[in-house]
């Protein structure tokens, strides 16, 4: 095991004189599976390229950016393992304090608009230099078209036009990074490399267009439009080609990069991850993420639950990849055996815990359906919702020598619990029995039919359903833990009445009052995100309500935590 050197002296330790691939990152180095920059540089330097990293670089002068020289390939840069801006900013745009990716924990070391600053920064102090700029990460992933930015309440170009760089990686950045990087070394064409986005003066002969910058923010439904083809061809084996035009110049965005396989998986997160705070970083103080993310171990990527205000089916995709279950166990394995383990595994899961090893047989053959979603309205019929093997494997797990519990703090959907009539119970009360700890929680989002099909969930008849099968198993296995449920208030679509019904629903059907509820927050690239811009539904194409006064989404959710009690819960805290 090793980190990738951030110092010239690490450097010129292992014996290179130039390193092929700079990456720059929002993030502090951690140097774990759950880290997209130190992914793609292990996966790089497993393949045999010298690959260094620079951390939350400072922007106002050449200090780090310059410390590792220039590199012969490219450069990468990544905002973070989240939009820079809503790392920086709340739902209602209130500057955050904290920032758990910073050693110290001060939200201090991440601009806003990271992507576009640390490009900035390159040109600034690498003036003249032929060596391209790739941004990717899910700053530059969400913000690959022309699309919404709510912290300037504008629609924004393609980022690679405003951040001058020349070329994006989106998604899962893996194999499009290392066939760049390949090409560049060998001197041939990466244009038509799959997973990458760049500008051209041409118009591309085969692709499909989309309205254009200008015509997106003349019209709304020209924008609807836009983003529509542009989230109907997301999927690989599917997809087409984009453009789309802006100014007299051209966003080309090829088609996304092949579905992983299960060993393409395996061996990404066997790369031996030090599971630790780079030393350079380390010294500037405590790293709060990491107290998590060490001992969590990733089953599968992909969601195929496609809520409307979630990114992942356009970052990590709608079709679940899971890893063996060999590779999962030799993880953990590894993780118990370190002298600083304590017994306990944080998290076993992915986007949603209990999608690993189901996915529609179809979806894998002929790719994700155009007219219709794997669980909204309902399920489709083609799904085969069976938890048995994630049974087996927890109880593998549990198994290893050093492990006291393991807990599942990734999301689980209860609607597939229910719809799973094999196993759906006998899953339920494995995780009841040995994978809570007190509480469990899930994200039923609201409690009104009419909002939770703007969401893209189904209504609420399932969160009773399950509430009260969760009940039934608490009591059968005499146990007494509960629920806690986070929901969203200011959806589009939703007032304050439909937050007053929420909370009587509570009251009354679920018996608890919620403390877990955040307004909502418009990033990029969601159909969400669409709605509260356009003030449409992009389904019906009638007109929507749209709460977009910040004092008025802060009373939505004071209607279900009145302000005093989120204050006196903050006071006993600390």
């Amino acid at each position: 095991m090793m980190f990738l050197p951030t110092t010239i002296e690490e450097v010129k330790k292992l014996g290179w004189e130039q390193l092929d691939v700079i990456l720059v990152s929002g993030d502090t180095y951690i140097d774990t599976s759950y880290n997209g920059t130190a992914i793609v540089g292990k996966w790089l330097f497993k393949h045999g390229f010298k690959v260094g990293i620079i951390a939350q670089p400072d922007v106002d002068s050449d200090k780090d950016i310059t410390r590792l020289g220039e590199p012969k390939l490219y450069w990468g840069i990544s905002g973070g393992c989240v939009d820079s801006m809503v790392a920086n900013y709340t739902a209602t745009k209130k500057k955050r304090r904290t920032d758990d990716f910073t050693p110290g924990g001060q939200n201090t070391k991440r601009p806003d608009r990271a992507v576009i600053v640390y490009t900035n920064l390159i040109k600034r102090f690498f003036k003249g230099s032929p060596v391209p700029i790739v941004i990717s990460g899910i700053e530059s992933s969400l913000r690959r078209i022309t699309h919404y930015d709510y912290w300037s309440n504008s629609l924004r170009r393609p980022i690679v036009f405003d951040a001058k760089a020349d070329i994006i990686s989106y998604g899962m950045g893996e194999k499009s990074m290392l066939e760049l990087a390949k090409a560049l070394r060998d001197n041939k064409p990466w244009e038509d490399i799959r997973g990458l986005c760049y500008i051209s003066k041409e118009e591309k002969h085969g692709y499909l267009k989309i309205p254009s910058f200008e015509e997106c923010k003349k019209d709304k439904y020209k924008f609807i439009e836009a983003f529509n083809t542009f989230y109907q061809n997301c999927d690989p084996i599917t997809a087409k080609g984009l453009y789309q035009q802006c100014g007299d110049r051209f966003l080309v965005q090829n088609p996304p990069c092949e579905n992983y396989t299960t060993e393409e998986l395996d061996a990404i997160y066997s790369l031996n991850f030090e599971k630790d705070v780079h030393p350079y970083y380390k010294q500037m103080g405590e790293v709060r993420a990491l107290d998590t993310i060490r001992n969590s171990v990733t089953t599968h990527r992909g969601c195929y639950g496609e809520c409307n205000f979630c990114a992942i089916a356009i970052h990590q995709g709608r079709t679940v990849i899971s890893r063996s279950e060999d590779s999962i166990i030799k993880e953990v394995e590894e993780i118990a055996s370190s002298p600083k383990f304590k017994g306990y595994i944080a998290d076993v899961g992915g986007p949603t815990a209990n999608m690993y090893n189901i996915e529609c047989s179809k979806k894998l053959k002929l790719g994700a359906c155009k007219d219709r979603r794997c669980l909204y309205p309902e399920k489709c019929p083609a799904l085969k919702i069976n938890h048995n093997s994630q049974i087996e494997l927890l109880k593998k797990l549990k198994r290893i020598d050093n492990v006291k519990k393991i807990f599942i703090a990734s999301g689980i959907r209860y609607d597939m619990i229910l719809d799973d009539t094999k196993c759906g119970q006998i899953y339920l009360e494995e995780i009841v029995r040995d994978h809570v700890s007190g509480q469990m929680k899930i994200a039923p989002e609201h409690t009104e039919d009419k909002v939770l099909n703007l969401m893209g969930k189904r209504g609420k008849a399932p969160l009773k359903e399950f509430k009260d099968k969760f009940y039934e198993i608490n009591g059968k296995l005499g146990m007494k833990q509960f629920l806690t449920y986070y929901l969203i208030a200011a959806h589009p679509g939703c007032n304050e009445k439909d937050m007053l019904d929420l909370k009587r629903f509570a009251s009354k059907e679920l018996r608890v009052n919620p403390e877990q509820v955040q307004v909502f927050t418009p990033t990029p690239s969601t159909y969400s995100t669409l709605m509260y811009y356009t003030e449409i539904d992009p389904f019906t194409g009638k007109k929507l309500f749209v709460e977009k006064d910040n004092n008025r989404k802060q009373k939505q959710k004071d209607i279900v935590i009145p302000r005093e009690n989120s204050f006196r819960k903050k006071y006993k805290r600390k």
